[in-house]
């Protein structure tokens, strides 16, 4: 039978071999370890908060207001960085973003006013804000050209590169004052970043997406070659369109907007319980330091998990069903994380709304990427991101007029309308990109 679909590939090492296999693993593994690097910094940062408030003098209305500059930076630069990696590469502003966040942890260290920490922290979510746009898109080109969902294995290293970076602050804090270790971050993020960078840099073509023919049996466009996925579920990622003259269409961003909205929802409820899972534990539970410090921890943990898991369960569900199940799974839990009358029962919904979160804000920006190429994932990361940074004041903001409790029943209403928006989503696969 005539092989009209596939690609042919030499032995490794013959004249024109395939090469795509181990340049493209190196590529990933590098990847991975940027997710890592920009979870682990951001953590060791978070966990020294408490020492720069105390060295500044700043009240905690004040902190407050510096702290908004992390989340005004990043929404700011996340724009932009779309522009720039269509413009440069994702993959040289990753680099280049890494090196101005491992610089810029050191500053809040240095700060004795508010006005000056809420300016370098400006800086430095400026940073991290482009930092994670231009991951995204690098991770959004190479699952096309591996043609695999693997993009919840590089938000599961942020998830456990978080943990490592919460954890060893935790154990240092004590020891070290915040500026001798913000500064051991800033040397770490640099170290890491000489010894990844290269890598990413040399290994640009292991990440553009699969070559496509046309023949019997193949859509226009569609991947071919061997493992290449047939149909809307199996194929919940497909190549972003690349080059600076790409623009989207209406309908396109249309689409890209209702997966931003779907990272929005997904953002808002892991903000929440960042914020306010504690406070609810200890104060409407009377849970003790100990299990009202571990449900944040839980809930991290047991998102971790999920996005190990993340690539199996879309080749095996799909795009579709995992957006619909992960938003239901996550509003059962946290239903009974906000309402449940013991402290065991809520530690055990704040897990299963761990779980039900984990793929669902990689897969929106991942699909956000595929149909728009880096202005998709700067759309629904800046979408995303803006859940975080409204979810906390608007919780606070019912637990006033109403409780805490019923308060965080709003992250059981948005993980609905991000399950019922997934389905909604579910004919999107093959939308027009550019226009």
């Amino acid at each position: 039978m005539p092989q009209l679909n596939k690609l042919r590939t030499t032995l490794p090492g013959e004249f024109g071999g395939d090469i795509a296999v181990p340049s493209s693993a190196r590529l990933r593994t590098a990847l991975t370890v940027f997710f890592a690097l920009d979870g682990f910094v951001f953590a060791g940062w978070v966990v020294r908060i408490p020492a720069v408030k105390h060295q500044t003098g700043a009240s905690a209305s004040t902190l407050g207001l510096a702290l908004l500059g992390v989340s005004a930076g990043a929404v700011i630069t996340m724009m932009l960085t779309g522009r720039l990696c269509r413009r440069f590469g994702g993959h040289a502003v990753t680099v280049v973003c890494a090196v101005l966040l491992s610089l810029s942890i050191c500053l809040p260290a240095q700060t004795r006013s508010v006005l000056a920490l809420g300016l370098v922290l400006l800086l430095f979510g400026a940073a991290y804000g482009g930092m994670n746009v231009a991951m995204n898109s690098v991770a959004v080109d190479l699952v096309a050209a591996l043609r695999r969902p693997v993009m919840p294995s590089f938000h599961a290293a942020f998830s456990f590169g978080g943990m490592a970076g919460a954890g060893l602050g935790g154990l240092v804090a004590g020891s070290l004052s915040p500026a001798a270790h913000l500064f051991g971050l800033a040397g770490t993020g640099l170290l890491v970043t000489a010894c990844a960078g290269p890598v990413l840099l040399r290994n640009r073509r292991a990440s553009e997406p699969p070559a496509t023919l046309t023949g019997p049996g193949t859509e226009p466009g569609a991947a071919v070659g061997p493992g290449a996925a047939s149909g809307p579920e199996s194929a919940p990622e497909s190549g972003p369109p690349s080059g600076p003259a790409h623009r989207m269409s209406g309908a396109t961003r249309r689409i890209v907007i209702l997966f931003g909205v779907i990272a929005l929802c997904t953002a808002y409820g892991e903000g929440a319980l960042a914020e306010w899972g504690a406070l609810h534990l200890a104060e409407d539970l009377h849970a003790g330091a100990g299990p009202a410090a571990a449900g944040y921890s839980l809930f991290a943990l047991t998102m971790a998990i999920g996005r190990l898991g993340g690539t199996a369960l879309l080749e095996r569900h799909g795009q579709t069903r995992t957006l619909v199940a992960g938003g239901a799974t996550a509003a059962v839990g946290m239903l009974f994380g906000a309402l449940a009358p013991t402290v065991w029962l809520a530690l055990s919904g704040f897990a299963l709304a761990g779980l039900g979160l984990a793929n669902v804000f990689p897969v929106a920006v991942g699909r956000a990427g595929a149909l728009a190429g880096p202005s998709g994932v700067a759309a629904a990361s800046t979408l995303g991101y803006g859940g975080m940074l409204v979810g906390p004041p608007v919780i606070g903001f019912l637990a006033d007029r109403l409780s805490l409790p019923m308060a965080l029943t709003t992250v059981t209403l948005l993980a609905s309308i991000a399950a019922v928006l997934g389905y909604a989503a579910r004919g999107t696969t093959r939308a027009p990109a550019v226009e």
